[in-house]
């Protein structure tokens, strides 16, 4: 009998599981073989739909499908424990099953990792251990009885996809991976370097699971991307461009001759073996081009499979893709990925197996970070290791053999600060990717408790602290120390400047007080344009605005912008004043690159200023800054030799994040209030510095029965980016409105794959309150049976945004 994976909803045909499990597995293989798992992953794939192997489920899926008005009962097959639970009965100590004399503790543990994979794969990882003091995993493996596993389920198995001796020996070559996975860095913790592979390995069988369930259901195989020989074309093109700067009026200056040096410094470093390296090029130093220069090179030196982009903001999403685009030539195979339009996902979708249904179609759609190049968010980098459901992780995989660069790395969030050096330390020790740290500001994020493992000799740029002079632009006017502004008095200041100058840029902290600025200036009726940028605006919106603001700023038209910090990273303006709402040192020197940018002056001015009006309550990290900055004027005042002689020089940012990160070192392991524990000791502590395991062992008088104990649901379920739980809503803005009225129509994985990319660039993220808020007064959709949001027109106006009263003041500053 041929027993069903999944039957297409187009013309019915069948795909037996025999088919699906060989497929995912060569998939999973391939998606391994980055990492050296090859057989890790690839025994995640045999196994994961095992439990397809039953009566039950094929009369289950034959029901779903015949009888789509009437669907079986919820949740009433399960599919996914069979697979774990083979690997537990078979290769752990602690399953009365166990075979002795083939058994091994690397073994037992290969079984926790694959098998916490395979029960997981409809929802996220399980806890091995919880605040409960239960263990997720061995409810699924150990004691959830499964009537027709022996009988049917394992011999079909091995009658139609492998014999039992080649199981046993394919299991026999995925020990060895595992046994040299666990023999790099000696002097990490097992648990660790499990959390990593667990990751990684859930990463490659979700992927395959859906790629191969996609394709069958599109009755087509996805085209392989011969990214080699892209690269190799693209480096010719960018060279191209490059040498052409050479014609230029003004090649020969000083400044562009040292521009011309730091690129070709990038190419020589491309050379160096992979490793975490930073660029640190001034503002106006062609940092873009530079740092795309590198990994090229580096890239076609090394056959890296990806570049990929990580910023801080939307807005410089756009503008990087752009201008890498215009030089690459090449629209196709650039991937811009913003934000998940898709509200969060079940957290189990079992049920839905089999169904076409909205949910199933979102999940299968192409969302996998599989271009050559990318661009995405902090958030989303984020997300992708620590995140709850499978759509986040899935991407994960695709971040080895890579070349990741993080634009303005001086923006990771504090909390994260940990997380984000283990996941970058794992990208290079195990998966093979070269990491660059890109700013004019760098962090000192070796600093913290779990450290960055820089490469030795780190700085591409060679005598940085002669380049950084030779760009110096600005100079820093410091009016926040013994003096206060008000919104009254700080409109009074710009429209004074502005009989001075043509430009000028306002940066406050808040979008409440850029809001109230914005609106005092149009009071005044000026004849110099305002205009007034806040995350309240979607990305397709903050670029129309900042279009328009940089066309008048390229005539040398009067322009006034006030804005949150989201223009100072990376965002190519260039006024000839600027206005900062005092804030850590590094968001000032970012403040200060928006200022005489391109050196059309000789020295222009950044303003400092204290403003009574913003409320800093909620915006700890800002606060504290803040208060460090006051201090770093106030030595500089006193002994200014000290700190390099200027405010923004490489020992006052040193001096500035040093003591920073002090004052929040009770912050940077992603502290959870609720459960009083750090999310690094649930990811990764050892059984010892383990508290729940301390107290399992103290109630139950035995250590758990397993070799593993990470809390990975737990995590998960309390990790976000930011401190608040944010929703994503689709804007009614420009092509913003015919997407929404298009997600009324019925589509295609196709379609919604298309459609969810091209509304991200017309997302917003509102908080809770805000979002009840928009329900109570009507203003806010579902559609695709509540997985995507949209405002009604009415609650977006073309000046601010998000258009409600009694706005937070709180600023989403990372997407």
């Amino acid at each position: 009998m041929d027993y069903i994976a999944h039957i297409r909803e187009s013309d019915g045909c069948i795909q037996t599981v025999n088919e699906h499990l060989l497929g995912v597995c060569a998939l999973a293989e391939n998606f391994g073989e980055k990492l050296g798992v090859r057989h890790i992953a690839g025994l995640a794939g045999l196994l994961h739909d095992l439990g397809k192997y039953t009566e039950e489920f094929r009369t289950y899926i034959l029901e779903a499908v015949n009888n789509p008005d009437a669907p079986p009962r919820r949740g009433s097959v399960d599919h996914s424990t069979a697979g774990g639970k083979l690997l537990f009965d078979w290769f752990h100590p602690s399953s009365p099953e166990y075979v002795n004399e083939k058994g091994s503790q690397t073994k037992a543990i290969l079984a926790e990792i694959v098998g916490n994979a395979i029960i997981s794969h409809h929802s996220y990882l399980q806890d091995f251990l919880n605040q409960d003091l239960e263990s997720s995993y061995l409810k699924r493996v150990r004691d959830k009885n499964l009537e027709e596993f022996d009988s049917l389920t394992v011999k079909s198995f091995f009658e139609q996809v492998m014999d039992e001796r080649e199981f046993r020996l394919y299991v026999d070559k995925a020990e060895l991976e595992l046994i040299a996975f666990i023999k790099k860095e000696p002097k990490v913790n097992l648990e660790h370097k499990s959390m990593l592979l667990s990751k990684f390995i859930f990463s490659t069988l979700v992927d395959a699971d859906r790629t191969n369930t996609r394709c069958f259901e599109q009755n087509k195989k996805d085209e392989e991307i011969d990214s080699k020989a892209l690269f190799e074309q693209y480096y010719d093109r960018l060279m191209s461009r490059i040498e052409s700067f050479n014609t230029h009026k003004h090649a020969g200056s000083a400044i562009n001759q040292l521009r011309r040096e730091m690129s070709e410094q990038c190419d020589a470093f491309a050379e160096r073996a992979t490793g975490i390296y930073t660029l640190s090029i001034p503002t106006g130093g062609g940092k873009t081009l530079a740092s795309l220069r590198y990994a090229l090179k580096h890239t076609k030196r090394f056959s890296k499979q990806r570049i990929i982009y990580v910023v801080p903001y939307t807005t410089i999403i756009e503008q990087n893709a752009e201008e890498i685009r215009k030089i690459l030539r090449d629209d196709q195979h650039l991937l811009e990925h913003h934000s998940n339009v898709v509200e969060a996902e079940k957290k189990d979708d079992e049920e839905d197996e089999g169904k076409a249904s909205i949910q199933q179609k979102l999940k299968l759609a192409k969302d996998n970070w599989d271009a050559p190049i990318i661009f995405t968010t902090m958030v989303q980098f984020l997300n992708v290791y620590y995140a709850d459901g499978s759509r986040n992780i899935r991407r994960l995989h695709n971040l080895s053999n890579a070349v990741i660069i993080f634009d303005e790395v001086q923006k990771v969030p504090i909390p994260c600060i940990s997380l984000f050096n283990q996941a970058v330390n794992f990208l290079k020790t195990y998966a093979n990717s070269s990491i660059v740290l890109c700013t004019a500001t760098q962090p000192e994020l070796d600093y913290v408790r779990h450290k960055l493992q820089l490469s030795p000799d780190a700085e591409m740029i060679h005598h940085l602290d002669d380049v950084i002079q030779a760009f110096k632009r600005v100079e820093i006017i410091d009016r926040a120390t013994g003096e206060k502004f008000n919104t009254d008095k700080l409109a009074d200041f710009v429209m004074d400047k502005t009989q001075e100058v043509t430009s000028v840029l306002v940066i406050l902290n808040t979008r409440s007080v850029v809001r109230s600025l914005y609106n005092r200036l149009l009071e005044e009726e000026l004849s110099t344009p305002v205009y007034h940028l806040s995350t309240s605006m979607c990305a397709a919106h903050r670029n129309e605005i900042l279009t328009k603001v940089k066309k008048l700023l390229e005539a040398k038209q009067p322009v006034i912008c006030i804005s949150t910090q989201l223009i100072e990273a990376g965002v190519d303006v260039s006024f000839e004043c600027a206005v900062r709402s005092l804030a850590g040192l590094d968001s000032i020197a970012q403040a200060a690159g928006r200022c005489n940018r391109h050196g059309e002056d000789e020295l222009r001015q950044v303003y400092v200023i204290d403003h009574a009006e913003e409320n800093l309550k909620n915006l700890k990290e800002i606060r504290i800054g803040k208060v460090e900055t006051a201090k770093i004027f106030t030595d500089f005042l006193c002994h200014p030799e000290s700190l390099g002689g200027h405010l923004l020089s490489v020992q006052a940012m040193k001096q500035y994040f040093q003591a920073f990160y002090t004052q929040l070192a009770p912050n940077l392991n992603y502290p959870i209030p609720k459960l009083q524990l750090e999310m690094t000791e649930l990811l990764s502590s050892d059984r010892a510095n383990n508290t729940y395991h301390q107290e399992y062992r103290g109630e139950q008088k035995v250590s758990l029965p397993l070799f593993l104990h990470n809390s990975y649901k737990t995590a998960a379920e309390h990790f976000h980016v930011i401190d608040s739980h944010t929703t994503s809503v689709i804007v009614p803005f420009g092509k913003g409105k015919e997407i929404i009225a298009d997600l009324n129509g019925q589509h295609s994985i196709q379609d919604l794959s298309r459609l969810l990319r091209e509304a991200q660039q017309y997302t917003i993220n509102i908080f809770s309150f805000e979002k009840e808020a928009l329900s109570k007064n009507n203003g806010i959709v579902c559609y695709l049976d509540g997985k995507v949001f949209a405002l009604k027109e009415g609650t977006y106006s073309s000046e601010y945004g998000l258009d409600l009263k009694g706005e937070s003041v709180m600023e989403v500053s990372l997407f």
